[in-house]
């Protein structure tokens, strides 16, 4: 979009578990990971092999008429197919079978076997497949949550949204358009939970959305074998430049007992967050037994308290299991603290 201004993603080549945790990580920022060996799923992965070895292991898909999918206003069915014949019109333009049109647009989210309780593991839900994807060891075991399975339709859009773990997206094939942006950009984006209201981000309603145009967005086109580290509260919206297969992988970067346990997708707020966000609501019933003049002068004190209190305004120093801030200086396509050998613009 025009009115944006667009920030490159940092591009990093030759990146073990060494230069990510000590020199990327703490960053808070994403990263495109060049050249990680992610097994021999990129050369396997195609169209006929995914079919065989999927089998008739039923998969529940979303189908859209759209290919830009909308979460908050469900322009989407959600259906089940099997996996072989899910891969086949997924791959296809145009659908001799169909649920909706010839030109509906399919995406498809692995879950876990009991779908309210366990997160979705790759090994699990897919064996066969699980064995030609390696995860990067960027993190330690146990802090592992989920692997998630993912395959959407050329041109599949998914709504803004954030998780509030880290994550490493794998784009296994195809090219895939991500446009992420900061969790200091979160006044600009009109949420409602923890997804944006502004659906078309590239040409939005800015009658509707007029803040919108102040958010500062981060952008990159991930090629086949690429890793994209997603920091935990960066918003995030892909757009599949061609069929394609990712995996998403999260770890759990904060003490265990910070996040929901009931929650089996990641995307959850932590348990203190949540309890925060249930008391301001109290709070604001309270501000609404009071004339309007006086809730507004006691609503702006409350937010500049905040401002003071909480706001996240010094440069970070985490370490890279550790950090969980982001920082304030001005972002741009490299990362001065790097080796410039490691880095690709």
């Amino acid at each position: 979009m025009e009115h944006q201004r667009t920030i490159p993603v940092s591009v990093f080549s030759a990146v073990d578990k060494d230069i990510f945790t000590q020199n990327i990580y703490p960053l808070r920022r994403p990263a495109v990971l060049k050249g990680v060996p992610l097994g021999p799923c990129s050369e396997k992965w195609t169209v006929d092999y995914l079919c065989k070895k999927g089998g008739d292991k039923e998969v529940k898909i979303h189908v859209a008429s759209v290919p830009q999918m909308d979460f908050l206003h469900k322009n989407f069915l959600y259906r089940t197919l099997q996996f072989g014949k899910f891969v086949q019109r997924a791959s296809e333009t145009k659908h001799s079978d169909f649920f909706i049109s010839e030109n509906e647009s399919y995406y498809l989210r692995s879950l876990g076997e009991d779908v309210r309780k366990e997160p979705a593991d790759i090994s699990k839900q897919f064996p066969d497949l699980a064995e030609d994807f390696h995860i990067p060891p960027f993190f330690e075991p146990e802090q592992f949550f989920s692997s998630v399975f993912r395959i959407s339709s050329c041109g599949l859009q998914l709504w803004t949204h954030y998780d509030v773990m880290d994550n490493l997206l794998a784009q296994v094939t195809g090219r895939k358009r991500v446009v992420l942006y900061s969790p200091q950009e979160a006044e600009y984006l009109y949420l409602s939970g923890d997804k944006s209201e502004v659906l078309d981000i590239d040409s939005p309603d800015l009658e509707k959305y007029p803040e919108f145009v102040k958010a500062q967005r981060y952008e990159c086109v991930l090629e086949p074998g690429d890793l994209l580290f997603i920091p935990a509260l960066w918003f995030h919206n892909t757009l599949a430049l061609h069929f394609g297969i990712g995996v998403n992988v999260f770890w759990r970067h904060l003490p265990e007992n910070f996040y929901d346990k009931k929650d089996p997708y990641g995307n959850k707020d932590p348990v203190a967050a949540t309890r925060a966000l249930q008391a301001l609501e109290r709070a604001l019933g309270v501000l609404d037994e009071l004339p309007a003049d006086y809730r507004d002068f006691y609503a702006r004190r409350m937010v500049l308290r905040i401002q003071s209190r909480s706001y996240f305004t010094h440069q970070s120093a985490g370490t890279g299991q550790g950090c969980t801030g982001d920082t304030q200086s001005t972002p741009t396509s490299t990362e001065t603290k790097l080796n410039p050998a490691q880095i690709q613009t």
